[in-house]
């Protein structure tokens, strides 16, 4: 037999009797008195051996909530499609640098991202879900309001699978979480959250626990859990800590917000997405998700004079909203590593949420937390979405920046909010529209431009793949440049996390290899359908355009991102003590 059909033949063989071993153990548990677990598929690759493509958007318009609908007319359908190769970026290099002669020596680390899964309690009484009806084709909408609300802890469990996978292939030096763990800062979701990673018995659902025992998506399961030789950190995001990520839970313009967690009534208000001082009004009733039925039927909301008394829902104390420092307090109750996942302790009793690591001690490289989410009392009645340095976190970034220039190390950033990349300068998303900001925006980019060791900042919140260089202005010191890397949601198409190798060339520059990863999701699980959910969700608030080819001001460094997707190998410059250095370790 041809040696190449003889290793294919073999390789179907592996996958056909790992697959039959996988639903035989996945029976026998569903059929026991074991909680269910839900496996992977036994084929795990990357995006650059295979990408999600979706189906065009099918003919027929139909609405996000008409999810019974969605097989009839032919929503969320998806097939496989080539790899994406991964884009060599010279941004930063000197004009005559071709990059031609590139050639890895060796790897200084490994390590993955993940962000905005938004664990949600689809139950609570105080969504926005009506609100978000008022808004159909509104792109931020699919993170107030979409099927794949079901299933958020599923595809956490199916991502850290994955990893684990990976880790096998290739080990990985740690994870962080870029932030929005959360979708409305409630004990509940920080719980689920910290427990998938953690491999615990989820029970997803909340108040009467309704459709436990037939739904799938309220079915109690083991979640596997990350690999625990693994360490894992955790950045703050807005929906860690405001309501719907949006409002200060103790929110001066509702006095009743924090209270509204716990109620059994269905929360009342006006249309925030407007404007939220449109909070303090009572003309909708937001609704929940009946965890009866196998769509998640949307019930009790409408405007106010539709109903005859508020709608009831069985209250829950588990849903409560929990401040800054008592949500970083939840990351010590853990049983996986490190303890607080980053936070020190003393610091999250004060509710600081910076810090920062070093993760390999033979590396000189740390990696810097930085927490830039807007302040409780942060003087604005805006969406609390904006990236936000008071006076204690700017003096303490400075401080970082230079003692890590100091030691003569690489640096990367991780925050939850981006920078420099607003579709207008008022944006909702905008980066420096608050008074109350310690630094301006062109001051920040100065001082992180005056470090030539920083190499990347890395974020969440947009849930987008996007990569931009922030070129040098200074043609002979092209290492003041550094790159920004986006990472998109777990939640939201095309619901991936990323993988980052750096690596020491031969010529004395750094590549970032960076990678996007499809979790590798088995046909019949509940994450499974979520992803076919959130293809659905794409294609009907119209949002795959905003994900591919997002660039609304021509950004020459800014690139399409075919099928949501974008792998890159990033070449960075080195000032010559930094190429001295690392010549001399390695």
């Amino acid at each position: 037999m041809n040696p190449s059909y003889l290793y294919l033949y073999k390789k179907f063989r592996l996958v056909l009797l790992s697959g039959l071993l996988i639903f035989f153990l996945w029976g026998c548990s569903a059929g026991s008195s074991d909680p269910i677990v839900y496996p992977i598929a036994a084929d795990v690759q990357t995006t650059a051996q295979r990408t999600i493509v979706p189906d065009p958007p099918p003919a027929t318009a139909i609405d996000l909530w008409e999810i019974s609908k969605y097989d009839e007319y032919g929503y969320g359908k998806w097939t496989y499609g080539p790899g994406l190769p991964h884009d060599r970026r010279l941004d930063l290099m000197p004009n005559a640098y071709n990059g031609n002669d590139v050639v890895k020596k060796t790897k200084l680390l490994n390590f993955f991202t993940f962000t905005d899964i938004h664990i949600t309690d689809k139950e609570s009484p105080n969504q926005l879900i009506y609100i978000q009806s008022l808004h159909p084709k509104l792109p931020v909408g699919a993170s107030i309001y979409s099927g794949v609300m079901l299933y958020t802890t599923h595809v956490l469990d199916a991502a850290m699978q994955t990893v684990n996978a990976l880790h096998q292939q290739n080990p990985l030096d740690f994870g962080i979480s870029l932030g929005d763990a959360c979708n409305s800062a409630q004990y509940n979701e920080v719980r689920w959250f910290i427990d998938v990673m953690d491999g615990k018995v989820i029970t997803p659902s909340s108040g009467a626990h309704l459709g436990a025992d037939t739904i799938d998506y309220q079915k109690p399961y083991k979640a596997a859990g990350l690999d625990k030789s693994i360490p894992w950190y955790k950045t703050l995001g807005n929906h860690d800590i405001f309501w719907m990520g949006s409002i200060p839970v103790d929110y001066s313009l509702r006095k009743d917000l924090r209270q509204s967690y716990l109620s059994d009534e269905v929360f009342a208000t006006g249309d925030v997405l407007s404007d939220p001082r449109n909070i303090n009004s009572r003309d909708y009733y937001v609704g929940v998700l009946d965890g009866s039925t196998p769509y998640g039927d949307i019930k009790y909301a409408g405007p106010v004079e539709n109903f005859n008394s508020p709608p009831k829902v069985t209250a829950d104390p588990d849903r409560r909203a929990l401040l800054r420092n008592e949500w970083m307090q939840e990351f010590f109750e853990t049983s996986s590593l490190p303890a607080g996942h980053g936070f020190n302790m003393a610091d999250a009793k004060d509710g600081f949420a910076c810090y920062s690591f070093i993760p390999k001690s033979n590396v000189p490289l740390k990696v810097i937390v930085l927490d830039n989410s807007q302040n409780e009392d942060s003087g604005s009645v805006d969406i609390h979405g904006h990236g936000f340095l008071d006076s204690k976190r700017w003096a303490w970034l400075k401080k970082e920046l230079a003692e890590g220039s100091a030691a003569g190390q690489l640096m990367i950033i991780a925050a939850h909010v981006p920078i420099g990349v607003d579709e207008t300068p008022n944006s909702p998303m905008g980066w420096w529209v608050n008074p109350q900001n310690a630094v301006t925006y062109p001051d920040l980019i100065a001082e992180l431009q005056s470090h030539p060791n920083l190499i990347m900042w890395m974020s969440g919140h947009r849930h987008l793949n996007t990569v931009k260089a922030f070129i040098s202005s200074d043609a002979t010191r092209p290492e003041n440049g550094f790159w920004h890397v986006e990472t998109p949601s777990l939640r939201d198409f095309p619901q991936q996390f990323r993988t980052f190798e750096i690596h020491f060339n031969k010529d004395a520059t750094i590549s970032i290899v960076t990678t996007n990863v499809d979790p590798a999701v088995l046909d019949g699980t509940p994450a499974a359908m979520s992803r076919k959910y959130a293809v659905a969700t794409a294609q009907i608030v119209g949002t795959l355009d905003h994900v591919t080819k997002w660039n609304p001001t021509n950004d020459p460094t800014v690139k399409p991102m075919p099928t949501g997707s974008y792998n890159a190998e990033l070449l960075v410059p080195l000032s010559p003590a930094m190429q001295e250095k690392l010549k001399n370790l390695f």
